[in-house]
């Protein structure tokens, strides 16, 4: 990338690029030219696609192009019949559990931003106790750690509230700031089973401008977090864009470089794709480029074509009619009852800040009767601590 950051933007000092890491060859690339790749497509190149048994980023590209979506029905049978044969009847679901909304970084589409004056709430022990129970008491066995990104939530705290949460649940993920990898093989040992760390946006120009200070300023610190991730042998990796932020086609291009990337290197790690949109929140943005809901369609279905084993997940972002029907497209995972604010399922949450806001309101019981109308059947556990590899 050779795109410059604004001067008016307050950046610490950035870390070089590494050889033989996805920065080295995010490095190396052209935005424009990643670009005209999916805008060059045409029928032909959509056909052959969805002829193979095994796609490339190239075919990707074609799916995910404006020359797919006359396809479009075809693309969602064919991933529907992929997701059967992989992963058959069932969806997993999960919760997040925010353990902090105190954040160093600004960020101009997240409701943390430290440029928000909202209540800061950062549990302590007792809190995270009821969370866990609060849910606990509604079928949850994967759980997903998520706060905001700063210093004072950092290793000495997750070290802390791991070995209280972890023996509650089959599964436990974190979503929060990137780590070396050593931290991450430290918190492996003491339960951890997945890392998402989703990098926004691959265009360097466009992350400068929506990160304006902070250690996820850091691009290329963030960029190779799954990297480190795959080092540290955890045993599930999750990559996602925020669809709005850029081009959301290139960015998906890009995400699937990545993904092929790091399966070459960590094989023996799983791997997920998350679709989160932009959504509205405190202090948030009108996104620059707007994927409506047939274009998300077409790219969720054009994920599950390109790698039949990938996990996906599907959050309570979306509105309740486009997850009633999305149940049967790909997915494998999805949130159910999600609270963005620490304390949100005890009611402790004293008015703090929520990071955004929830489409998808209804409460556990009805997204499992929603998921068996379907034809689809509720898994709570679909991992077991005695598989981790050491």
């Amino acid at each position: 990338m050779k795109d410059g950051a604004s001067h008016k933007i307050r950046l610490l000092e950035q870390s070089p690029a590494i050889e033989g890491q996805f920065s080295h060859f995010v490095e190396n690339v052209d935005w424009q030219e990643i670009m005209q790749i999916h805008q060059e497509k045409n029928e032909q190149d959509v056909q052959r696609a969805l002829n193979k048994s095994k796609l490339d980023v190239d075919d990707f590209a074609a799916l995910i192009s404006p020359a797919a979506e006359p396809y479009l029905l075809e693309m969602v049978a064919k991933s529907e019949r992929l997701t059967l044969q992989r992963f058959g009847n069932t969806l997993s679901l999960f919760a997040p559990l925010y353990l902090s909304n105190t954040c160093a970084n600004e960020c101009t589409y997240c409701g943390f931003s430290m440029n928000n004056s909202i209540k800061r709430l950062t549990l302590n022990e007792t809190q995270v106790g009821k969370e866990v129970a609060a849910i606990k008491s509604k079928g949850f066995d994967h759980i997903l750690l998520v706060t905001g990104e700063t210093n004072k939530v950092s290793m000495p705290y997750f070290e802390r509230m791991i070995p209280l949460i972890k023996p509650h649940f089959s599964q436990l993920s974190m979503e929060v700031q990137p780590l070396d990898a050593d931290e991450y093989e430290k918190l492996q040992g003491i339960g951890l089973d997945g890392v998402l760390v989703y990098q926004e946006t691959y265009r360097r120009k466009t992350y400068l401008e929506h990160h304006l200070r902070g250690n996820k300023s850091n691009f290329n610190y963030r960029l190779d977090a799954p990297d480190r991730i795959g080092q540290a042998g955890i045993h599930k990796v999750g990559l996602g864009v925020l669809l709005g932020l850029e081009d959301w086609r290139t960015d998906s291009v890009m995400m699937a470089h990545h993904l092929r990337h790091l399966q070459k290197r960590y094989w023996r790690s799983r791997f997920s794709v998350a679709f989160p949109r932009i959504r509205p929140c405190e202090g948030g943005i009108v996104p620059k480029s707007v994927i409506s809901d047939r274009q998300l369609v077409q790219l969720i279905a054009a994920w599950r074509l390109f790698d039949r084993d990938l996990e996906m997940s599907l959050s309570t972002r979306e509105s309740p009619e486009f997850r009633h029907h999305a149940v049967r497209m790909g997915f494998t995972t999805m949130s159910a009852e999600s609270k963005t604010q620490p304390g949100g399922y005890a009611n402790d949450a004293q008015e703090a800040l929520e990071q955004f806001e929830i489409s998808d309101e209804r409460p556990v019981s009805d997204i499992m009767a929603m998921i068996r109308e379907q034809g689809r059947e509720v898994v709570w556990k679909d991992w077991d601590p005695a598989l981790s590899h050491s």
